[in-house]
């Protein structure tokens, strides 16, 4: 039995949480989504995100609250049985999406993925990060840190103690994919620090992309395929060991080139496009070459097929970054045997240089 994959989304009152996750349930295309949904009392269920919800992708049932506020403290007698409930359901969705406030500390949740009542049912496909791109590069980590601190003020199960800059450092340690929102609102260089920035505080391999208005193309936000539950001793919660910060921070500066030409700034932030070609004759080579090919050009997602020489059955191929899955999965039928790979990444890929990569 496939696990339901779920997609943890936190970070601070006003980053963009809800937008982004209205753009998701629009752009659904079919896949049926429940969203648990973890803000407080009268910050409850947002009008805004039932709007995206058309019939196909989340009935109005789909969407739970959970009652009291923070998911740490209620484990057991919330978040575990409202996942029961919803994995007991006749019309089971595909993927399910928790919001949380980014006020309670996301590894716990992560933790409870392991209760054995779900762990065979479920699993984390990734935690996504929202942060509000303005209000960081600015060193607030909030537009508004008043608001956030008066919910915080609102839920007595939270803990009251920690500063709001620790449980940020913690939203960045846990995360698979950080979503810089309202990076309209920076300057082009602006931007590129932060992205540099927020690369160095988090953990190695985790996809920084940049988005206005909440707009995250939903193959590159759902299907991370990550498994959160299984490495959380990678995902340190900061507070809870002082200790100090000169764990010697070398990321390979591969970083260096990054597109130094103005983005036309188009509303687009996004772009895929396909790139073919014949067989290929050593699916494992091949995989090697793809990988380089998205370290290189900082391709987020890549997902094809391939022919194999001398093989009846396609061999399918999916990217999160430069981690590559393959399997054979159906033999070609009717249709030609080729290569096809949809690419996708943050707008201002070099798409000759990929395709002739990708050829080579």
């Amino acid at each position: 039995m496939q696990k339901i994959p779920a997609t943890v989304v936190t970070g601070f009152l006003g980053a963009g949480k809800t937008t982004l996750i209205r753009h998701m349930l629009e752009n659904a295309n079919g896949k049926r989504i429940a969203l648990i949904i973890n803000e407080f009392g009268d910050l409850g269920v947002d009008g805004d995100i039932l709007k995206g919800c058309g019939d196909e992708t989340c009935a109005e049932d789909d969407i739970m609250e959970l009652s009291n506020g923070c998911i740490c403290c209620t484990v057991a007698d919330d978040f575990v049985p409202t996942m029961e409930a919803l994995l007991a359901r006749e019309n089971k969705p595909d993927h399910i999406v928790i919001e949380t406030s980014g006020l309670a500390l996301p590894q716990p949740l992560i933790r409870a993925f392991n209760w054995p009542e779900i762990s065979t049912k479920v699993t984390v496909d990734g935690v996504v990060t929202v942060v509000d791109g303005k209000a960081v590069s600015e060193g607030v980590f909030a537009h508004n840190v008043a608001a956030v601190d008066a919910q915080r003020k609102l839920d007595e199960n939270l803990d009251h103690e920690t500063p709001l800059s620790e449980l940020f450092e913690d939203q960045v340690a846990c995360a698979d994919m950080i979503v810089v929102n309202k990076s309209d609102l920076l300057g082009e260089a602006e931007a590129d620090a932060l992205v540099t920035t927020l690369k160095a505080d988090s953990r190695d391999g985790v996809q920084v992309v940049r988005t206005s208005m909440g707009k995250l193309p939903v193959d590159v936000l759902l299907g991370q395929g990550i498994g959160a539950e299984g490495d959380l001793d990678a995902r340190h919660e900061v507070h809870h060991h002082h200790h100090d910060h000169d764990d010697d921070h070398h990321h390979d500066d591969d970083d260096d080139h990054h597109h130094h030409h103005e983005h036309e700034h188009s509303h687009d932030e996004f772009q895929s496009f396909v790139v073919t070609r014949g067989e290929i004759t050593d699916p494992k080579a091949f995989a090697e070459q793809v990988a380089d090919v998205i370290r290189t050009h900082d391709i987020l997602r890549l997902k094809g097929f391939a022919a194999v020489d001398g093989k009846p059955l396609r061999l399918t191929l999916q990217a999160v970054g430069p981690r590559v899955d393959t399997y054979f999965d159906r033999p070609f039928g009717a249709e030609p045997r080729e290569t096809r790979l949809v690419v996708i990444g943050q707008s201002g890929l070099d798409q000759a240089a990929i395709e002739t990569a990708l050829q080579a």
